[in-house]
């Protein structure tokens, strides 16, 4: 008898390659790396134009995902996950960057608008649909430069280190708290203005 399937898919958006390791765009590389470490994941799998492993969160068999395709192809891995694993949209939660939140924010959304992020707009795109959970991680700064291109491509500096830390966290247990208690009881906690 086999293993039960993942009851839910995690995708975390980046680009692939040691050049993007650490920068602003692979926020959700970084939540998904840091999910895996939790969960005692030991083994990365190489699928569907992603990596994956599973792993059990908050009692759930669970599929974590970064998709290899560079992040304006990421809808392509989504689609093709979704199908191979028989996951239903309602299963999906994209933990992605976001210029238009904080840096250090974390914000918990059921379902809404790209907001000018070409990897969720691709997963949009490649679904047909915008229903589905995202976990946003706040990177803009009190002043963005005139090429966003170049700021989200650039790397965190040293100073935001230690908060990139709690971030990442904070972000991580968002994803637990969806799984275990479901959006509307994840979005009161971290979506208020006090985090």
């Amino acid at each position: 008898m086999g293993l039960a399937p993942p009851a839910r898919i995690i995708v975390g958006l980046g680009n692939p390659g040691e050049r993007y390791a650490r920068t602003r765009h692979n926020a959700g590389f970084m939540v998904l790396d840091a999910l895996a470490r939790a969960s005692g994941m030991i083994r990365w799998v190489q699928e569907c134009r992603s990596l994956t492993g599973i792993c059990e969160i908050a009692g759930q068999r669970v599929l974590l995902a970064k998709p290899l395709t560079f992040m304006n192809l990421s809808g392509q891995a989504v689609s093709a996950l979704l199908e191979k694993h028989g996951l239903r949209l309602e299963s999906l939660v994209v933990i992605l960057d976001d210029l238009n939140l904080p840096f250090g924010r974390v914000r918990v959304r059921e379902r809404g608008s790209p907001g000018g992020h070409h990897g969720l707009e691709s997963i949009i795109r490649a679904l047909g649909s915008a229903e589905f959970v995202r976990v946003r991680i706040g990177i803009a700064e009190e002043s963005l430069p005139e090429d966003k291109a170049d700021f989200v491509l650039s790397a965190f500096p040293g100073e935001q280190e230690a908060a990139l830390k709690e971030t990442i966290q904070k972000a991580r247990d968002a994803v637990t708290a969806i799984l275990s208690d479901g959006v509307s009881s994840a979005m009161s906690l971290f979506n208020a203005g006090t985090q």
